[in-house]
C-alpha cells in the first residue's frame, strides 16, 4: 500500500480504491483521451471531500472530480486521484416546489431529479442527450445544455447557489453579489472590466474558457454562474441549489424535412420567434431507418408546448406553416414523440461509425456560432472536411447554432494524428471567423483548450490563468484543463494499443476482423449506465442490478481496452480483472442493439473466456452447463429421465450434484421430459399437408426439457397449412417431412443432432462450438439445397444461428446461408401462411420479450401475431436474469433475481386478472416458475391451446 493510499484510507470514510480494476475503469471518459489515475475515492460527504483534498495537497497529487464520466473533451480524466460522486453523494437533498428550487448533490443523475420534480409539474431545464446517466455535478462542471436550451438556456441559467471546496480546503457558498468569492477575485475583475466587457463573444452557446464576464457588476457579480463550466479546475462542488421551470402540460413535435442539412440549418434561426422548446437538426446519415420520418435528406425536430394537447399541436402546426419544407409531420402522441427523440439522442453514438463502417471520433463535437450564421458556417465546415479528406455528419442544436459532429480522424498513425492537429487548428480559425465558440456544450478539456488563444487572444487566456491561480494557487484541481493545457494530440487513448492483429476466434465482420477495433467501438457515452427500467431496453441488466461501473458494458469495454494496452492490465487474456468483470455479464446481447455503437459484449465475453481458459481447467459449470446438450442426449438414449428426475428430488443428493457441477444451490434442477420431442415426432401420424415446407429446429431445450413447445408448434404450423419437417440426423440424409416413414426413419439412423452451439459459445468453448456447428452444417446440407425456412422456437438458439454461426465459421459459406434461413415461429407463419388467421384468444398478455429476440431477431412479427390473436398489452423489456447458464451458475443467484425484479416480476405482479403469461425462452419460463411459481407459455403453446378450444 502506498503512502498516499494509506493516508486516504485513514482519513476518508468512503471507499478508497487503488486496485487495477478501479483505475482501469477511470482511465477514459467519452473523449479521445486517456490518463491513468493513481486511485479512485468515492466520498460519502463534504467532509470526505475535504479530507481527500488535504491528503492530496500534502502529497502534491492532483484531484479530478468525475460525474458520469461522459465528458467528450477529456476533462473527466486525470493522473491523480479521481473523485467518484455517483456512489454516495447522489441525493436530492430537498425540494421546494413553491420556490421552484431543489438542493442536489453532485452525483445525482439528471433523470432522478426530473422524476422527483415531475409530480409537481416542474423540471430542470437543461437536458443533455445523456440525461439518463449524466450527473448534476458534471453538468455544472461543463455548463451543459441539451436540446431545450432555446427555451431554458444552459445549466448556468438554472443555478442559484453552489457550495464548493477550494483546493486548500475552504468551503465557499457561491452566489450573486460576489457571494463566496475567494480572496483576490474581485480585485482581479475590477482591474479588467474593459476586457471582460468586450472580449467575450455574445452567443447563446459560449461555453469555452472561464465565464469571467458573469462577474461584471451589471451582470450581478454572479460567482456561482462564473463557476459553471470551469471543468473542476477552480473548486470541488459538494452541493447546489438549482432552479426549476414549469413543465408544459402537453407537447407536440413538428418534424420538418429539408433537402439537406444546409437548408435545415438556414431555416432554424427563423423559427425562434415562434417560441419553440427545441430546434434540433440531423441529417439522413445518422438515421438507421427513415421509416416514420417525413421525406427529406435532413430534419429539424421542433418541439412546442401548451396547456393542452390541442394548444401544443396548434403551435406545432404553426411552425409547419411558417417553414419552407419538403415535407412535415406533427406528432402529439407521447409514445410517438419518445420514439422520434430516441433517434436524435442515439445520434451521438451512431455518429462514431461512418456509413461505410469506418470509425469517427469526437474532438470537434460541439462548436457553436450565432444561429443566423449556422448555414454559412456549415458550408465552410464541409469545405474544410473535403480539403483534408475527412468525413463527418453534423447534427445537434441548430436553434442555438451548436453543431455536434464526429469525424473519421485517423488517430492510430503518426500521419493521421498530424492531420488531426492541422484540421483542429484550421477549424478553430473558421469558428472564430464566424463569431463562434470552440465549445458550445461539452467544454474545452484537452481537446480545445490549447486553441483558446485563437478565440480569446493571448491576454484573455492569461487572465484565465490568473483566475485559476486565485482559486487554486497550487494547481491541484484538474491540472492541464482550460489553462496551461496539454497539447490536443497528446494522451490519445489509442496510442497505447498494439498495431499487431489479435488472434481471435470470431470473425468480427463489422470491424474488419479486428478485435481491437471491436473494443474501440465503445466511445464512453454510457447509455449502458441507464438505471431506469422503463421501456423495452435490455442493456445492461447486471449494471442495473449492482450499480457498479465494472458491470456496465462501458466498464467491461474499458477493461478490455486496458488488457490490449498492457499497461495497467498486464497479463492479457489471463487477466483476472477482466474475467471478474465479465463474470456477471449475462450474455443477453442487449448491448448489440441498445448500445448506439452496437458493442457486442456477449461475443467479447465468449472470446475472452476462450483464450482465458485455453489449455487450463475450466469452472465446473462450464462442463455441467456448457456440455448440456451432450448430457441430455446421453440421458435420453439411456432412458434415464425418470431416474434423473427422482434423484434430483432428493435434497441431499441434489445439493451434492449442484455443488460438484458449479450450480447455484438456490436453484431447482429442471425436470427432464419423459418423452423427447423427437421421440414424439417419430410416433405421430404422417402429415398430409400440402403447403410450404418448413424445417423445425429441434433445439436442446425443446427436445429434452420443454417438448410441449415443439408439439404445439407442429400443431399450429400444420393448422396453417404448412408441411413440417425435421433436420436430417445423418450427413447426406433426407428431411423428416412427416409424409414418408422412410424419411422419418432417418431420425433413428444416427445419434447426430443439429445444434446451434449456444451453450458452448456462452461458456467460451469456441473450439467445441465450431466443431459442433460444422457437423450441423454437414447435417443441414439437404435443407440448404431447398428453399425451406428453418423455424427455431427458442430465441437464444435462433440468435446463435443468425449471429454466432456466421461469425464463428466466417470461412464457411454454408454458415451464412443457414443463418439467412433462420426464422422465428411468428415470422414463419407471417411469411409462409399469410392468409391464415390464428384463433381468437382475446385475453391480456403479460410476460417478457426474450432479450436475444429484442437484440438480434426483432419481434415485429410476434407483435402482429399476438394482435391478430387478440392478445392485448405490451410485453416487458429487460432480461429475465436466468439467461441460459448464467442464473444457474454458483454465485450468480442474487444478481439473477435482481435482474428479474427489474421488469419481469413487477410486470407479472401488476398484470390484470386472467392474463396469459407469455415467454418464448426456456430460461424465461424457468425463471418465472422458480421465482414466482407461475407457468408461462410459448406463443406456440398459447395458439395451440386456442386451436383445441375452438
Amino acid at each position: 500500500m502506498t503512502d498516499l493510499e494509506a493516508a486516504l484510507r485513514g482519513a476518508v470514510r468512503g471507499e478508497v480504491a487503488f486496485d487495477v480494476t478501479s483505475r482501469a475503469l477511470t482511465t477514459m471518459d467519452a473523449s479521445n483521451y486517456r490518463r491513468v489515475p493513481l486511485g479512485v475515492v468515492a466520498p460519502r460527504d463534504a467532509d470526505d471531500v475535504a479530507a481527500v483534498l488535504a491528503v492530496c495537497r500534502e502529497h502534491a497529487v492532483p484531484v479530478v472530480a468525475r460525474g458520469g464520466g461522459t465528458s467528450i473533451a477529456g476533462q473527466a480524466t486525470g493522473t491523480g486521484v479521481v473523485l467518484d460522486f455517483t456512489r454516495h453523494m447522489n441525493r436530492l437533498v430537498s425540494l421546494d416546489p413553491a420556490a421552484r428550487t431543489a438542493v442536489v448533490q453532485p452525483g445525482l443523475v439528471l433523470d432522478r431529479l426530473q422524476e422527483a420534480v415531475a409530480p409537481h409539474g416542474l423540471r430542470f431545464g437543461p437536458d443533455p442527450s445523456t440525461h439518463s446517466r449524466c450527473t448534476l455535478g458534471g453538468m455544472i462542471g461543463n455548463n451543459s445544455c441539451g436540446s431545450h436550451s432555446v427555451a431554458w438556456g444552459t445549466t448556468a441559467d438554472s443555478v442559484d447557489e453552489l457550495t464548493v471546496l477550494t483546493a486548500r480546503g475552504r468551503s465557499l457558498r457561491l452566489g450573486q453579489g460576489w457571494a463566496g468569492a475567494p480572496q483576490g477575485l474581485r480585485e482581479l475583475v475590477d482591474g479588467e472590466l474593459a476586457r471582460l466587457r468586450t472580449g467575450f463573444p455574445d452567443l447563446p452557446r459560449r461555453i469555452s474558457g472561464y465565464a469571467l464576464d458573469a462577474l461584471l457588476p451589471e451582470r450581478g457579480a454572479d460567482v456561482a454562474r462564473s463557476f459553471c463550466g470551469s471543468e473542476g479546475t477552480l473548486g470541488v462542488l459538494t452541493e447546489a441549489v438549482v432552479r426549476l421551470v414549469e413543465a408544459p402540460r402537453a407537447r407536440a413535435l413538428a418534424v420538418l424535412g429539408y433537402a439537406d442539412e444546409a437548408g435545415a440549418a438556414e431555416a432554424a434561426a427563423g423559427l425562434l420567434p415562434l417560441g419553440p422548446l427545441t430546434v434540433e437538426g440531423m441529417a439522413v446519415d445518422l438515421v438507421p431507418s427513415t421509416r416514420g420520418l417525413p421525406r427529406g435528406g435532413a430534419w429539424l425536430f421542433v418541439e412546442t408546448g401548451g396547456d393542452t394537447e390541442a394548444e401544443a399541436r396548434a403551435r406545432a402546426e404553426a411552425v409547419v406553416r411558417a417553414a419552407d419544407v419538403v415535407d412535415a409531420l406533427v406528432v402529439a402522441d407521447p409514445a410517438g414523440q419518445r420514439a422520434l427523440w430516441r433517434v436524435r439522442e442515439d445520434a451521438s453514438g451512431r455518429a462514431t461509425r461512418m456509413p461505410g463502417g469506418s470509425e469517427a471520433w469526437p474532438g470537434w463535437e460541439d462548436c457553436a456560432v450565432p444561429p443566423a450564421r449556422l448555414g454559412a458556417y456549415l458550408r465552410d465546415f464541409r469545405g474544410l472536411l473535403t480539403a483534408h479528406g475527412l468525413r463527418g455528419t453534423p447534427y445537434g442544436h441548430f436553434g442555438d447554432g451548436c453543431i455536434h459532429v464526429r469525424i473519421d480522424f485517423d488517430l492510430l498513425t503518426t500521419a493521421g494524428v498530424a492531420r488531426f492537429r492541422r484540421f483542429s487548428e484550421e477549424l478553430a480559425d473558421v469558428v472564430v471567423a464566424h463569431g463562434g465558440s470552440l465549445s458550445g456544450e461539452h467544454g474545452d478539456g484537452q481537446a480545445r483548450a490549447e486553441l483558446l488563444p485563437r478565440m480569446y487572444g493571448e491576454e484573455t487566456v492569461a487572465l484565465f490563468e490568473r483566475a485559476k491561480a486565485v482559486w487554486d494557487p497550487d494547481d491541484l484541481l484538474n491540472p492541464g484543463m482550460l489553462v496551461r493545457p496539454a497539447p490536443l494530440d497528446e494522451n490519445l487513448r489509442f496510442s497505447v494499443l498494439t498495431r499487431e492483429p489479435v488472434d481471435v476466434a470470431f470473425g468480427y465482420p463489422a470491424d474488419g476482423g479486428d478485435f481491437s477495433a471491436a473494443v474501440r467501438r465503445c466511445v464512453g457515452v454510457a447509455k449502458c449506465r441507464t438505471t431506469s427500467s422503463a421501456g423495452s431496453s435490455v442493456m445492461c441488466p447486471s449494471f442495473r442490478a449492482t450499480g457498479e461501473e465494472e458491470h456496465s458494458t462501458r466498464g467491461r469495454a474499458r477493461l478490455l481496452h486496458e488488457m490490449l494496452a498492457g499497461e495497467l492490465v498486464t497479463d492479457g487474456w489471463r487477466s483476472t480483472e477482466v474475467r471478474d468483470a465479465l463474470d456477471l455479464c449475462l450474455s443477453c446481447k442487449g448491448c448489440r442493439s441498445d448500445c448506439p455503437v452496437e458493442v457486442d459484449m456477449a461475443t467479447y465475453k465468449a472470446e475472452f473466456l476462450h483464450h482465458h481458459y485455453a489449455g487450463r481447467r475450466r469452472p465446473a459449470a462450464h462442463y455441467a452447463l456448457g456440455w448440456l446438450p451432450v448430457w441430455l442426449r446421453w440421458a435420453s438414449h439411456a432412458r434415464l429421465a425418470p431416474v434423473v428426475n427422482a434423484l434430483s428430488a432428493v435434497g441431499p443428493l441434489a445439493a451434492v450434484a449442484k455443488r460438484l457441477g458449479g450450480i447455484a444451490g438456490e436453484r431447482d434442477v429442471p425436470r427432464l421430459a419423459g418423452e423427447t420431442f423427437s421421440r414424439w415426432w417419430r410416433g405421430r401420424p404422417a402429415s398430409t399437408g400440402g403447403g410450404d415446407l418448413v424445417v423445425l429446429w429441434p433445439d436442446t431445450f425443446t427436445e429434452h426439457l420443454s417438448p410441449s413447445v415443439g408439439r404445439a408448434a407442429v400443431r399450429v404450423l400444420e393448422a396453417a397449412g404448412l408441411r413440417v419437417a425435421l433436420p436430417p440426423t445423418l450427413a447426406g440424409g433426407a428431411l423428416a417431412d412427416g409424409r414418408t416413414r422412410a424419411a422419418t426413419a432417418l431420425l433413428t439412423a444416427r445419434r447426430g443432432r443439429v445444434c446451434c452451439g449456444l451453450t458452448y459459445v456462452s461458456t467460451g468453448q469456441l473450439d467445441r462450438a465450431r466443431a459442433v456447428l460444422r457437423r450441423t452444417l454437414d447435417l443441414m446440407a439437404p435443407v440448404l439445397e431447398t428453399s425451406a425456412p428453418v423455424v427455431v422456437l427458442e430465441p437464444s438458439c435462433a440468435a446463435a444461428l443468425r449471429t454466432d454461426l456466421p461469425e464463428l465459421l466466417h470461412d464457411d459459406p454454408r454458415a451464412a446461408r443457414l443463418a439467412a434461413r433462420v426464422v422465428t415461429f411468428a415470422e414463419a407463419l407471417e411469411r409462409h401462411a399469410p392468409e391464415w388467421a390464428p384463433p381468437a384468444l382475446d385475453v391480456p398478455a403479460v410476460g417478457q420479450t426474450h432479450c436475444h429476440q429484442h437484440a438480434v431477431l426483432g419481434d415485429a412479427a410476434d407483435r402482429r401475431l399476438r394482435e391478430a390473436a387478440g392478445l392485448s398489452g405490451e410485453l416487458s423489456g429487460g432480461c429475465c436474469g436466468l439467461a441460459g447458464n448464467f442464473g444457474f451458475e454458483a454465485g450468480h443467484y442474487e444478481v439473477s433475481v435482481a435482474c428479474a425484479e427489474d421488469q419481469l416480476l413487477p410486470a407479472l405482479r401488476e398484470a390484470p386478472q386472467g392474463s396469459l403469461l407469455l415467454a418464448d425462452g426456456y430460461s424465461c419460463r424457468t425463471q418465472l416458475e422458480q421465482l414466482a411459481g407461475a407457468r408461462a407459455r410459448h406463443l406456440a403453446e398459447a395458439l395451440a391451446e386456442g386451436l383445441e378450444g375452438s
